[in-house]
């Protein structure tokens, strides 16, 4: 079977920057095996596979891979993936909602195109899940997974501890923009701290911040590495996790942030994210730009 496929670049509107993610198309057929090979060929921080929905009510069934897993949900593949099934359909003249509802392992992911004039230039996404606050660790061991020292590491407004919205990450606030620029993952000391309550990377971030592309002026800046030692150049559900975690320890019912992630590897990236906890909604919303890179086909035989 012809499977076509499409990569996109995430939180950017410029090729080559921001968060690559390839999106298979025609994924009817595929076994969870073949997915996992796809995604491990592909060698992105994610890949995902277009399915049809379960339910007709909604846009598709959508599956996570990254090289070495299936995961329940994650932010950059979601808005490229959204981003991209909205473009294709508006050049066959047959444009879809402004609202996609995506299937995942998480629940579901309402994802809203994001338009400039009627052109569709990126996309935003609902959390699938509220904040969940789960264990915290020292502030010596984090640093040492990222090759620090406790000193680079802040406390006051949070201790670095597990958050989701939908997927765990170790999240950890530093004390300046240079300690963010001096992290580099230390494998012996991850294998001490990670996995903890589902969490296998580390978000780290700053309130010291610089401009970022085209002189923009964010309100965080932050890096995401895993535990294959890689660093992801952007990271959506990460800064939902994140942004929800400040706004409860803070005391907020609404906050707005803009974010920077992957200057310090050259493929800069814009986030925005919205947290309204008013009236009981606990709604965690990250978006921002996709630009089309690559597309192309394989010829693969389904295992189902």
């Amino acid at each position: 079977m012809n499977r076509r496929y499409v990569t996109a670049d995430v939180f950017t509107d410029t090729k080559f920057s921001g968060n690559p993610v390839a999106i298979v198309l025609d994924a009817q057929g595929l076994s969870s095996a073949q997915m996992q090979a796809i995604a491990s060929e592909f060698g992105y921080s994610e890949t995902t596979f277009v399915l049809p929905p379960r339910n007709p009510a909604h846009t598709a069934w959508v599956r996570i891979f990254t090289p070495s897993r299936e995961i329940p949900f994650a932010g950059h593949p979601n808005i490229g993936t959204a981003f991209v099934l909205a473009e294709k359909a508006a050049m066959r003249q047959q444009p879809l909602p402004d609202l996609l509802v995506f299937e995942e392992i998480a629940g579901l992911v309402p994802v809203r195109q994001l338009k400039e004039g009627d052109t569709v230039v990126g996309a935003e996404l609902v959390a699938p899940e509220p904040l969940t606050r789960l264990s915290q660790v020292s502030a010596g061991r984090v640093a040492a997974c990222l090759s620090l020292t406790a000193d680079d590491v802040l406390v006051n407004t949070h201790a670095p501890q597990v958050a989701s919205v939908g997927l765990p990450f170790l999240v950890v606030e530093l004390a300046s923009r240079d300690a963010l620029r001096r992290c580099m993952p230390n494998l012996g000391a991850y294998k001490g701290v990670l996995p903890i309550d589902g969490a296998v990377s580390i978000y780290a971030y700053t309130r010291e911040v610089g401009p970022a592309r085209s002189g923009t002026i964010c309100d965080l800046d932050a890096r995401m590495f895993t535990p294959r030692m890689t660093e992801d150049p952007a990271t959506g559900s990460a800064t939902a996790a994140t942004a929800a975690l400040i706004a409860e320890v803070r005391g907020l019912s609404e906050l707005s942030l803009c974010v920077a992630q992957g200057v310090d590897m050259g493929r800069p990236s814009i986030l925005s994210v919205k947290v309204d906890t008013r009236d009981d909604r606990a709604e965690v919303r990250v978006g921002g730009k996709c630009v089309s890179v690559m597309e192309g086909s394989f010829e693969l035989a389904g295992e189902h």
